[in-house]
């Protein structure tokens, strides 16, 4: 086991909530084109790492209306805790939109952790309801799958499920992730 000492720790910390009260990537009226290339090239990495890792995947992101992928999401709490990181939405392929996800908890936590995910929209409607949604939350409407049933997710398991959360590449000291309470906002350029 890693321990982290509290320089790294508070360095953490303090770096996670910066982050969490302003993106400063996208600015004025046009988008940072440096950032979006940032952005899109971490976000070929993980659907890469996701699809060649969790092969279902692959054929559930076909079936999907939309996926939103969040390559790299930095957690970090002592007793309060933020949560923040961005990533594109990609309809065929293709990105539409760039996303910034952040939560803040509090509660009994200590530690810091880093994970990527992927939101499956898999109709229509859902995708259509994140899109025009001012920002728009986790809630019950959506099923979390493990990564170990990402290399066989059927088109049965997933039918009736409008959003499919998969969590993967976790990293740090916190124990699990999960994505409530996180709230994802258009980076608007």
């Amino acid at each position: 086991m890693t321990l982290i000492s509290r320089r790294s720790f508070l360095g953490t910390a303090g770096a996670t909530f910066a982050l969490a009260g302003c993106d400063l990537s996208f600015r004025g009226n046009g988008v940072n084109s440096r950032a979006a290339q940032q952005i899109d090239g971490r976000v070929d990495k993980t659907r890469d790492f996701l699809f060649r890792n969790f092969p279902g995947t692959q054929d559930l992101a076909n079936r999907s209306a939309g996926v939103l992928f969040i390559p790299l999401v930095t957690e970090a709490g002592f007793g309060i805790g933020g949560a923040y990181g961005r990533g594109a939405l990609r309809i065929n392929g293709a990105t539409v939109d760039y996303y910034s996800s952040t939560r803040a908890t509090i509660g009994l936590q200590i530690g810091a952790q880093q994970y990527a995910h992927a939101l499956f929209f898999t109709t229509p409607e859902a995708l259509n309801g994140f899109r025009t949604a001012s920002g728009w939350a986790v809630g019950a409407d959506v099923r979390y799958a493990t990564p170990a049933q990402g290399a066989s997710m059927g088109k049965e398991s997933t039918e009736l499920d409008p959003v499919i959360a998969l969590i993967f590449g976790q990293q740090g000291l916190i124990a699990g992730a999960t994505l409530a309470g996180v709230k994802y906002s258009r980076i608007i350029p």
